[in-house]
């Protein structure tokens, strides 16, 4: 039984969002572990160069690739079932990772992985926007959302690494077992069904469609980013566009299509999840170079590398959590627009980061970065949900979900890139005259390729190497951070129209229209 008091969430509810932040925090934490398993696995399994590649993008291509699916799937089967059967697959496939015995049998399980990884945050962000029918507590209850899957890729480094200091690389798939469980007991408990009325046949065409239109593009941003632009690129672009226009196209003629397209006509919607978009790229892209500027550059373990992220992800704690509640007095457009302004002048910071001793510039610069990705994590995705009918608050989160999973990939495709291109033409005359071709071509084309060489160039050679990848960073902050002013210029214009968090809200005695409550349980 409920203890939702008049117009608000009771103790179940919140209960309910603890519970629900869980496998956020879980999904936001296999984004990190990996990167410090991946060496002792490679040791175990042995995987070629293309099956490396495939145990660390199978995940993130499915993932995103069956975000939309799954969103409206939960609108017809109910949401709270649609994530307990998540939750178990996530379970029993992380065993199944944890004990792979090739790499074939990994890459296989990575992939399941993030089909049931697509279930999970859809499902719990259209959870909370059907407990928190008050508009202020679910933008708060967003917010706190929004900040676990930052908490879940900072303690990525530091558990994982305790991990593998004390087990073997398949631990690190495990921790998802615990938060299993304790999901499967504690959701039915504290966690409401909903499932939309009326709401017709699953269309299977248009979940294939979605794939054929989807998994293209985000592997032409994953390969641009490894390759540069490429023949594989532009054909699995050209692919992902005309199967995106065959989708869209299908949507607009069903009576219960996959995506509800009249979603995009409301402007909220649209200008929200732009905002999402674009702020994301330089996320994306400063949260990849960040990382390997500490690892490689001041030499930190990646452990300790972690603990430094610690603090920009506190500051995402606060601005995630902050931001609903300064929007109840402040409109959102102005808050969003006031944080990407201070996450300009962490750009800023970042582009005068210097070798060797910019650790603590990095974590003030990023952390103002965080900042901005707080707010905006937190408002925009609120605004998306909270700009849909209820019945396709499923379909809206996912559509939030996918286009935060593809900015974050276009930021490291297009930030790493030209990063890498400033690199490269920084070294290129600093290799010495002679080198060998397997020494100078990995030196030549990344910092790390260049610190796995660098006990058979001169002495003092690498130090080149890191005031090179010091520049690519330099410069691709830069960018990102003329980006983000004029983001946070058109945030204010875009969002205009919205009006502060609650401005409108019921009477206290008034109770939720029934076309919010849906098919609760």
């Amino acid at each position: 039984m409920s203890t939702t008091t008049a117009g608000g969430a009771g103790a179940r509810e919140w209960g309910g969002l603890a519970v629900l932040s869980l496998p956020t925090v879980l999904l936001g934490l296999d984004v990190t572990v990996l990167y410090l398993a991946l060496p002792s696995l490679a040791e175990d399994l042995r995987p070629s160069g293309t099956e490396e590649l495939w145990i660390m993008d199978a995940y993130g291509f499915l993932i995103a690739g069956f975000l939309i699916t799954m969103g409206t799937l939960g609108d017809r089967i109910g949401r709270r079932r649609l994530l307990l059967l998540g939750a178990a697959a996530f379970g029993v496939v992380s065993v199944l990772a944890a004990y792979s015995t090739s790499a074939e049998m990994l890459i296989a399980a990575r992939a399941a992985l993030g089909i049931a990884g697509a279930t999970l945050m859809p499902s719990t962000l259209a959870l909370i926007s059907n407990m928190f029918s008050d508009e202020r507590q679910r933008s708060l209850a967003i917010g706190v959302w929004a900040t676990s899957f930052a908490l879940g890729m900072a303690l990525g480094p530091v558990v994982g690494g305790a991990m593998l200091d004390h087990f073997w690389w398949g631990s690190a798939f495990l921790l998802a077992v615990p938060v299993a469980v304790v999901l499967l007991v504690a959701a039915p408990l504290l966690i409401p069904e909903y499932r939309a009325p009326h709401s017709g046949r699953f269309d299977l065409l248009s979940v294939v469609l979605s794939l054929v239109a989807i998994l293209p593009v985000i592997y032409a941003v994953k390969q641009f980013a490894k390759d540069g632009l490429d023949l594989a690129t532009v054909a699995a672009t050209v692919v992902g566009v005309v199967f995106a226009v065959v989708f869209v196209k299908r949507q607009g003629k069903l009576a219960s299509p996959l995506l509800d397209m009249r979603l995009f006509t409301d402007r909220t919607f649209s200008a929200a999840l732009s905002v999402l978009l674009v702020g994301l790229v330089g996320v994306g892209g400063s949260m990849l170079l960040i990382t390997q500027q500490l690892q490689l550059v001041e030499g930190l373990p990646p452990v300790e590398a972690g603990l430094w992220m610690g603090p920009p992800a506190m500051l995402m704690f606060l601005a995630a959590i902050g931001a609903p509640l300064v929007s109840r007095r402040v409109p959102p457009g102005i808050v969003v627009a006031a944080t990407l302004t201070l996450s300009t002048v962490g750009y800023v910071l970042l582009t005068q980061v210097d070798a060797g001793d910019g650790v603590a510039l990095m974590v003030i610069g990023f952390g103002l970065v965080y900042l901005g990705l707080g707010a905006i994590a937190a408002l925009g995705t609120d605004l998306v949900v909270g700009a849909a009918p209820p019945e396709k608050a499923g379909s809206a989160s996912a559509m939030s979900e996918t286009v935060q999973e593809l900015g974050l990939a276009l930021g490291v495709a297009i930030l790493g890139s030209l990063a890498t291109a400033v690199y490269r033409n920084r070294i290129d005359g600093e290799i010495p005259a002679g080198t060998p071709s397997d020494v100078a071509e990995p030196a030549g084309d990344s910092l790390a390729g260049a610190a796995s060489s660098a006990q058979r160039m001169p002495e003092g050679w690498f130090e080149a190497a890191k005031e090179a990848a010091t520049s690519g960073l330099n410069t691709a902050m830069l960018v990102a951070a003329v980006c983000t002013l004029v983001l946070a210029l058109l945030s204010a214009v875009v969002l205009r129209h919205v009006g502060v968090i609650g401005g409108q809200e019921p009477d206290a005695g008034e109770s939720v229209p029934a076309e919010r409550a849906g098919s609760q349980v």
